[in-house]
């Protein structure tokens, strides 16, 4: 039986984050994942794990200045400082909660420079996380949703992952932004399943719940599952009413 996350960074946006989680056992949800926790005290966010029996799969860097168009730091060059900072505090945070993986972002940048920028962040990441036996994650995003982001494609993914060198350096596969940067998802998959540490999922183009678009899901997970893939599903959509009143393809996908 396919297993999924629920991603709490879209999902019961109206609860705290403990209360999310109860919210995503009740619905019957097998693990769960964030965006960005760090407004919730690390103690709560383990006793609701501990309490429903949860994983959290994993958690982002912060992205920085938001309101100044920032989307991320570690390939961004002069912001060197700002980005270990960041990668020093999720990794923190994932080890106090017992989270699998950090999402390291990389920002709105372009060039050579800011390759060797990333590579070097990510190189510390990796020492940093190893430690505490947490995974590094890097995701590319499509140029729609986030304009000017420094990783669009995985094929660039890869490259920077070899490049690091590190053991725990995955690929972050999200369905979503690669089906509009590139398609091919079934090839993509069987090819880059060892480099892959996540999946997740939402339909396309609308970013709505995953039983419709042009993403045949039903295929993708069939494609999944004769691959071996067994680790939770992120679910990584922004629901069309309420979170409850859209979650008929929970079952349906099992």
């Amino acid at each position: 039986m396919t297993r999924f996350s629920a991603n709490l960074g879209f999902l019961w946006q109206e609860l705290t984050l403990p209360d999310a989680i109860r919210a995503a056992k009740a619905a019957g949800f097998d693990a769960v994942e964030c965006h960005y926790p760090y407004a919730f005290p690390a103690e709560a966010v383990r006793a609701a794990l501990a309490e429903t029996g949860l994983t959290m799969l994993g958690i982002n860097t912060i992205r920085g200045n938001v309101e100044a168009g920032d989307n991320g730091l570690a390939a961004v060059p002069g912001r060197e400082q700002e980005a270990l900072e960041a990668i020093a505090e999720a990794v923190d945070y994932a080890q106090a909660i017992g989270a699998l993986n950090v999402h390291v972002m990389a920002g709105k940048a372009s060039g050579e420079e800011a390759r060797a920028t990333f590579v070097a962040n990510l190189r510390h990441a990796c020492n940093l996380a190893g430690r505490a036996g947490i995974t590094i994650l890097i995701e590319p995003l499509n140029r729609r949703d986030a304009p000017g982001y420094f990783l669009q494609t995985s094929e660039q993914a890869l490259d920077i992952m070899a490049t690091v060198g590190a053991p725990n350096i995955r690929l972050m596969f999200d369905c979503y932004h690669l089906q509009i940067m590139q398609g091919d998802l079934t090839h993509r998959l069987q090819a880059y399943l060892n480099s892959i540490g996540h999946i997740q999922i939402a339909s396309v183009p609308d970013r709505r719940e995953p039983d419709h678009g042009e993403i045949d899901y039903r295929h993708i997970l069939q494609v999944l599952d004769t691959l071996g893939y067994d680790r939770p599903i992120g679910a990584e959509y922004r629901p069309a009413t309420s979170t409850e009143a859209g979650l008929g393809w929970l079952g349906a996908y099992r």
